[in-house]
């Protein structure tokens, strides 16, 4: 399987042993099988600090391409760097992909009033909450409908997004948020988190050596990072 990636060669080296350790051995890429739900959501608990079951579960298919259930090696790899590291043009894919939760291309008004009731803290004195998200939704329709069919296309996603970056997790939070952002090296937090649940030792992986790694929505005009390709 060839990949065309936003991480080094040794951070993908890393990766792949840190997949090992987490599945709890290598995985043979013509078998079935790989890292199942329950331990990705996990990480993406743990980790990411991700709570909402719906786009946890989104998420999960997003990085599971074939749809058989489990992330294998080249699935998780590829999924990072698009998670981590991705582009405005990666992150636009693959937050509407989350979003869309039947996969029929389009964001209906039944899935955002869904999302954003999943997101949204309900307040002790509301009578009708889902009144106030019967609104939201009404409003996130005006500013993000251009073709004004009651429902969002990705076309409609993505030029909304280029107007205003910040409408990219208008339904949730799908990318790392600013407490994993400010980490020194988000594949350290990875390892320290991960050992949390595992009971594996894993502090003294070679993950920890690895270069700062932060969440970038917009990548700047003069970043010369050459993506790598490599065959899994």
């Amino acid at each position: 399987m060839s990949l065309s990636l936003t991480v080094t060669k040794t951070e993908v080296e890393c990766l792949i042993r840190l997949y090992n350790t987490i599945v709890g051995r290598p995985i043979d890429p013509n078998t079935r099988g790989g890292m199942d739900r329950n331990t990705f959501r996990n990480i993406l608990h743990n980790t990411f600090t991700m709570t909402d079951d719906m786009i946890m579960d989104r998420v999960f298919r997003a990085f599971d391409k074939d749809n058989d259930s489990y992330i294998s090696v080249a699935e998780w790899i590829e999924g990072l760097s698009v998670f981590l590291r991705g582009t405005l043009d990666e992150k636009i894919k693959y937050c509407f992909e989350v979003y869309d939760l039947n996969s029929d291309g389009y964001i209906s008004r039944e899935e955002m009033f869904h999302m954003l009731k999943n997101s949204l803290l309900k307040q002790p004195t509301e009578e009708d909450p889902d009144e106030g998200i019967k609104d939201l939704v009404e409003i996130t329709l005006k500013k993000m409908d251009h073709d004004h069919d009651s429902k969002l296309s990705y076309a409609d996603f993505e030029k909304a997004v280029r107007e205003e970056n910040l409408l990219l997790e208008a339904f949730g939070t799908c990318l790392p948020d600013s407490k994993v952002r400010s980490r020194n090296c988000i594949f350290t937090g990875i390892v320290l988190n991960i050992d949390g649940y595992t009971g594996r030792k894993l502090v003294s992986s070679p993950c920890v050596q690895l270069s700062v790694v932060q969440k970038q929505v917009v990548q700047p005009a003069s970043d010369k990072r050459a993506c790598w390709k490599t065959n899994i």
